[in-house]
């Protein structure tokens, strides 16, 4: 359990060095260097007979591997699009969904087949396939290096400012952004983790628990495909009101976890779950976009990621202690639709606040420009009085 917790902690702790290095090297050069430690990561794991040499090989390099794979996929496509972000965000996260739902029982069959060895090492494949495909990231918004030292001059060192851009968190509308999504996670992840276990104690083996996830796949996908979409059609940073919603309603969800006594009910509760979840995930990155802008986006995320995964972390094993004490789930659950429902309340004040601070950077180039407007006027009205009696002189005569 901890080789996969590590692993799971170690794809975000890495994102703010990853946006680093994507602002310094570009996106592609990134992507297919991290498919590659993946790669090696998930091969040499593929011959390890111990329990400690996989704290190492799948823990920490094939978790490095797929953090710097994954986060440069998410810069990339604003490089290309822009009125259609959300939609192509949730057409590219519904593939996550896709493999949730389908990658259970392809690794079952797998494992009863060939044994778990041979399936790490088929499951390679996919690794290299990711390597090939990061060769088509090309960036059509300058990197670091562009900027520093020219597309053709000699690389330059960039300064320490430039490399860690904590500019980001001078926008307001971003930094209760990049703390209010981590507040409202502490109670987030705890129903994934948890659910199954609490089926279990509630109902036993007389229900396939696996439905559930099967439904939280599902729904997660339609819910990212679907809300993609609604997002294009929202302006600016009115955005963050799709992920307000989502985080009332997972919060609501997880409260009515234990008040579900029938297994039909939890299924119910599962499917508006997933639904939600999907809509959370596929607008993070034009939320990103419009608070900060292309430049700056990769270090955006990733110091979002970073910070979110303390959350992740810790809010689930705190459940998991309750669950230890308390001998049920049952006050964890309500607990845990507590922290989305503050976040979201916290949320709500970005759009207020993004409006003012674009009205104030507008406001500095209009004062000037109406200055030289004023000085126009004046000229033609000095230039006008001047003129005025020579045309009287001239109908005179």
């Amino acid at each position: 359990a901890w080789v996969s917790s590590l692993s799971m902690g170690m794809v975000f702790f890495c994102s703010p060095i990853v946006s680093i290095f994507t602002d310094l090297l570009g996106c592609r050069k990134v992507a297919v260097i991290g498919a590659a430690v993946g790669f090696a990561g998930l091969l040499s794991s593929s011959f390890v007979s111990t329990i400690e040499p996989l704290y190492f090989t799948y823990g920490v390099l094939f978790a490095c591997g797929c953090s710097f794979a994954y986060q440069p996929s998410l810069v990339i496509l604003g490089h290309y699009f822009k009125k259609r972000l959300g939609l192509v965000n949730g057409i590219v996260t519904a593939g996550s969904s896709l493999f949730t739902v389908s990658l259970p029982f392809l690794l079952r069959a797998l494992i009863d087949s060939v044994g778990l060895y041979n399936t790490l090492r088929v499951l390679c494949i996919l690794m290299f396939i990711l390597f090939l495909a990061g060769f088509t990231y090309k960036p059509l918004v300058p990197n670091t290096k562009d900027k520093e030292g020219g597309k053709k001059g000699k690389f330059r060192f960039p300064p320490e400012k430039k490399i860690c851009n904590f500019s980001v968190f001078k926008v307001l509308s971003y930094r209760i952004w990049a703390f209010g999504i981590p507040a409202a996670l502490f109670g987030y992840f705890v129903p994934y983790v948890h659910l199954m276990k609490h089926v279990k104690d509630r109902f036993g083996d007389s229900v396939p628990e696996e439905v559930l996830l099967l439904c939280l796949g599902i729904t997660s996908g339609v819910g990212r495909l679907i809300f993609g979409r609604v997002a294009d059609y929202i302006p600016g940073a009115k955005k963050v009101y799709l992920q307000v919603a989502s985080f009332f309603f997972i919060g609501l969800m997880s409260m009515m976890i234990p008040l579900c006594h029938v297994f039909g009910g939890l299924i119910a509760v599962c499917l508006f779950m997933g639904l939600f979840d999907g809509c959370f995930i596929c607008i993070m990155a034009p939320i990103a976009f419009e608070l900060v802008g292309a430049q700056d986006v990769s270090q955006a995320i990733g110091f979002l990621l970073g910070l979110m995964s303390i959350p992740m972390t810790v809010g689930p094993p705190i459940a998991g202690l309750l669950r230890d004490h308390l001998g049920t789930y049952d006050v964890a659950f309500y607990l845990a639709g507590v922290p989305p429902l503050i976040g979201g309340a916290i949320l709500c004040f970005i759009p207020w606040v993004h409006e003012r601070q674009k009205f104030k950077e507008r406001a500095k180039p209009v004062d000037g420009e109406t200055t030289e407007k004023m000085l126009e006027n004046e000229s033609t009205l000095v230039s006008g009085t001047r003129e005025k009696p020579v045309k009287e002189m001239e109908s005179g005569f």
